[in-house]
């Protein structure tokens, strides 16, 4: 029986909850030097960006498959190559009216991501949009979270961009299309894959039989983890962000010195996460206090955590598991707000709510296709949490696209039906770049969000510059 690329079950569940309203894709928006993308006589080397993007695609072989589905549902769906790919379709080229501004990048960025990816394509799309003021160029990317998360994100822009001002064009090997199988054929092997699981089971549990004390020990983190999961707290209040969600969106995005972030660190204590959560919980406060929202709601945001090792570098797909932190802004004062953060992740941490969340992930693998589904669209409408915040690491060197540097990168997370507002940051070159995704008529003030952001970091740092100068003359 051939073995199939097949969607995990966590990839899976993106499909089952993509809507219209809520395309599930993840995303962002760069900005580079423009230069070098042009030749002497002002035009884009068009072809030669997709050029450079081709000679690539060998390293990331998901970039030409397309999703089959198995009849009926009775499986996950697989990967199988996209006989008709056309690089054409999926590196684009655009342009604003020059010179065009940052709000206007923003705006067609929103545009952009709000719109389904094609399925019966392989699910990505490069936006390259000339035009901007300063004569720079702006990339706007959009990929689906089926295919990818936020860390092998990363990972996968290291790939199609380059560390030095030199692009290499890469001489791929030759790509021999693999025929995918007929519709009868994938539902055959799906069934009979499907019979063999509970083997593969049985032998699990003998496994585990023969090791009772690293059982009882397992079990014993797994109960600890999954406690801070479900208890008296588990539902988040409903606010004015907890909406549901139409087409059109809005995306801002905001700046901070990553330096700055670990000055507030080292003066006030915590992890730098927890600086980056403390300060998003006083943008947040600015927002509903401008609403005249009720402020001693107990936000609840999820915050993803992968669970990737360094041996699964470069591999597409979902690693991630997630922990539930409170963001008190009740709370005025913003010294009081970190340590009250620091304590909640330092509590979850020990309790390893992660692995616990992990561990109900992969239960999923073993779910049926069709209550897997269920599931997912159960998800939209979750009481668990308020909003997404997502903090992906990325590289602290400078890196180009045709010879020219990436200036800024703003990452997108996507919404869901009844989270209007989703956060996503990307450390980049000494800077946080927050990408604030928002639906357009329940959060069009989102610029009161994004200044909010800026202040409450601002006062962060003067408050941590005080009490390390105040340490000094001690």
């Amino acid at each position: 029986m051939p073995r199939y690329d097949r969607l995990s079950a966590l990839d899976s569940s993106f499909l089952h909850l993509e809507r219209l309203e809520t395309p599930m894709h993840v995303g962002a928006v760069s900005i580079f030097e423009g230069a070098p993308f042009f030749d002497d006589s002002g035009r884009f080397r068009f072809a030669e960006v997709r050029r450079l993007v081709g000679s690539r695609l060998h390293l990331i072989p998901r970039f030409r498959k397309r999703i089959m589905h198995v009849p009926f549902e009775q499986g996950r769906p697989v990967w199988v190559d996209d006989a008709r790919f056309d690089i054409a379709y999926h590196v684009r080229l655009t342009a604003l009216p020059s010179p065009g501004s940052r709000e206007q990048l923003l705006a067609l960025t929103a545009r952009i991501q709000a719109q389904l990816l094609d399925r019966a394509r392989p699910l990505w799309e490069l936006w390259f949009v000339e035009g901007l003021e300063g004569g720079n160029v702006g990339l706007i990317q959009k990929t689906h979270h089926a295919l990818v998360d936020g860390v092998s994100g990363v990972d996968v822009a290291t790939v199609l961009l380059d560390f030095t001002p030199d692009p290499t064009f890469l001489q791929p090997p030759r790509w021999i299309v693999e025929p995918p199988p007929s519709p009868g054929r994938l539902l055959i092997d799906t069934l009979y894959e499907r019979t063999t699981e509970p083997a593969e089971i049985a032998r699990t549990v003998r496994r585990i039989v023969r090791t009772p004390q690293r059982t009882m020990e397992r079990t014993g983190q797994l109960g600890r983890a999954l406690s801070t999961l479900v208890d008296r707290n588990s539902f988040a209040p409903r606010t004015s962000i907890n909406v549901t969600v139409g087409r059109r969106r809005r995306f801002e995005g905001v700046k901070i010195s990553l330096d700055d972030v670990k000055l507030i660190r080292k003066g006030l204590g915590g992890t730098v996460n927890d600086v980056v959560l403390a300060g998003v919980a006083g943008g947040l406060r600015r927002l509903f206090e401008s609403r005249g929202d009720d402020l001693e709601v107990r936000m609840r945001a999820l915050c993803p955590v992968s669970v990737r090792d360094n041996s699964e570098r470069m591999q597409l797909g979902n690693r991630v598991s997630a922990m539930f932190v409170d963001l008190p802004i009740g709370e005025p004062d913003p010294v009081e707000r970190l340590r009250a953060i620091r304590a909640t992740t330092e509590d979850l941490k020990e309790r390893e709510q992660a692995v616990g969340a992990a561990f109900l992930v992969d239960l999923t693998h073993f779910a049926a296709p069709t209550l897997l589904g269920l599931a997912a669209r159960a998800a939209h409408r979750q009481p668990f949490f308020n909003l997404v915040i997502t903090n992906v690491p990325g590289p602290q060197v400078s890196l180009y696209c045709m010879g020219a540097r990436m200036l800024e990168a703003y990452p997108v997370v996507p919404l869901t039906r009844n989270l209007a507002l989703g956060i996503a940051i990307l450390s980049y070159c000494g800077q946080l770049h927050f990408g604030l995704y928002v639906d357009a008529d329940a959060v069009a003030d989102v610029a009161v969000l994004a200044a909010g952001l800026e202040d409450a970091f601002a006062e962060l740092k003067k408050i941590a510059e005080e009490a390390i100068e105040l340490g000094a003359m001690e």
